[in-house]
């Protein structure tokens, strides 16, 4: 059987009622069902902690990414701009799943926001609009541009660190090259690095693009970037993913040999 991964879902009013639904994009479905190699079970944001009832069944963790931003209480930021959108019925599901699944050595890829949640999760802040920074590029999604072309066009380049889990994810060419174009989707980003999290990717403003999970048990990486938006063809896009398939795999085999034990 194919490991069993989570995809988190965000809460988003539909119809003309603007009945809450629990929703997540198909381009994470098709990720899972393609290199991750999964079936996909997608997290409601039920509004409360899940992750006793929800990590025992897990093999792994996609955290999604989305157009919403974390809640600044979380990390005692200043409040929002008006308008912007938040989720607290997700923050409230999947802040602590993240905290659980890193104890639980269940294997996370936590994408655009959801890196943003691992950070705050784990103890950081972030900056709340980066393009209104001093020397920082504008990482926000153009809005002059056909959506295909945003979504999969690369907008910059990433340095990544050359000894850590997002370049044993990537190919041998990026790897050597220490550097990866990707497309850029976000206002926010890491301000306070959390404690647990080492940086290992930065675009040429500096803003940290990728970090990982120090002394986890498992794969456990986020990226500020959208790699389910081109795997069918950015060989390292699809390589992450495998990556993370390949950790998601070995924890379901360690779970169903651990199961099977304990039945005897």
């Amino acid at each position: 059987m194919r490991p069993l991964i989570g995809i988190s879902c965000c809460q988003k009013p539909f119809g003309i009622f603007a009945t809450p639904n629990h929703a997540a994009s198909d381009t994470y479905i098709r990720a899972v069902r393609g290199p991750v190699a999964g079936t996909p079970v997608l997290l409601p944001a039920a509004g409360e902690d899940l992750s006793s009832e929800l990590l025992p069944h897990l093999d792994g963790l996609i955290l999604t990414g989305s157009r919403s931003n974390v809640w600044p209480g979380h990390y005692e930021g200043p409040p929002h701009a008006e308008g912007t959108p938040e989720d607290l019925q997700r923050d409230a599901t999947t802040l602590p799943l993240i905290r659980a699944a890193i104890a639980a050595g269940v294997p996370l890829l936590a994408i655009c926001r959801g890196m943003q949640e691992l950070n705050v999760a784990l103890g950081g802040s972030l900056d709340q609009r980066i393009q209104d920074l001093p020397g920082r590029m504008d990482h926000s999604t153009p809005s002059d541009q056909p959506v295909p072309r945003v979504r999969t066009g690369k907008a910059h380049a990433v340095r990544i660190e050359s000894a850590g889990a997002l370049a044993g994810a990537i190919t041998a060419e990026s790897r050597r090259a220490a550097r990866l174009a990707v497309n850029s989707l976000h206002n926010q980003g890491v301000q306070r690095l959390a404690p647990r999290l080492v940086a290992e990717a930065w675009a040429p403003d500096g803003t940290i693009e990728a970090v990982r999970v120090e002394g986890a048990h498992a794969f456990a990486l986020g990226v500020q970037w959208h790699p389910e938006y081109d795997w069918e063809r950015d060989i390292d896009s699809r390589a992450i993913f495998e990556a993370f398939g390949r950790a998601a795999a070995a924890h379901r085999a360690a779970r169903s040999g651990a199961l099977a034990q304990a039945a005897e």
